[in-house]
């Protein structure tokens, strides 16, 4: 019969022991989700046309206004309706540009000067897609949507904004 000294029995001890903390440590990293971001409802933001004001959409917004907000955006969310939206605000106008990391469905990024004028717009943004999208003017919000719907509403440089917050 085999038999063990000491140093046998602590050094089976601690192979057994980290093994049991490998596994455990294994089933905890296996076990955890991550809990999906939902829309909440923060206000209201209505697009007109240039020519003749006549509304061309009106959407439930959430708004990105302080650095975390802005730096993750939709990210991590697997939709939109086609009535939501998010809107970035920044202190100032100036140039800014957009990127998809971590943004799992495409997009419009709509760019938006500080006198509420649409400036430019980036339609059909690739999701996971890293390369920066450019305003291409100087703005002061963004507003994001599902992708398509920039062509649905026939959206022009110049068409105007107008939001509220709840």
């Amino acid at each position: 019969m085999f038999k063990m000294n000491r140093f046998q029995y602590l050094f089976f001890g601690l192979i057994t022991l980290l093994f049991i903390q490998t596994s455990c440590k294994d089933k905890q990293k296996n076990s955890i989700k991550t809990q999906e971001v939902t829309f909440t409802k923060e206000g209201e933001l209505s697009i007109f046309k240039k020519e003749n004001d006549s509304l061309l959409a009106t959407l439930n917004i959430e708004f990105a206004e302080n650095e975390y907000e802005t730096q993750t955006g939709l990210m991590y969310r697997k939709g939109m309706e086609d009535n939501q939206g998010m809107l970035f605000i920044f202190p100032n106008e100036t140039m800014h540009s957009f990127y998809m990391k971590n943004t799992e469905f495409p997009i419009d990024i709509i760019f938006i000067k500080a006198d509420s004028t649409i400036g430019s717009f980036q339609e059909n943004a690739e999701p996971f897609n890293e390369n920066g999208l450019s305003s291409q003017v100087p703005i002061q919000y963004v507003l994001e949507v599902n992708a398509g719907l920039s062509e649905k509403w026939l959206l022009e440089v110049g068409d105007k904004i107008e939001f509220s917050k709840n």
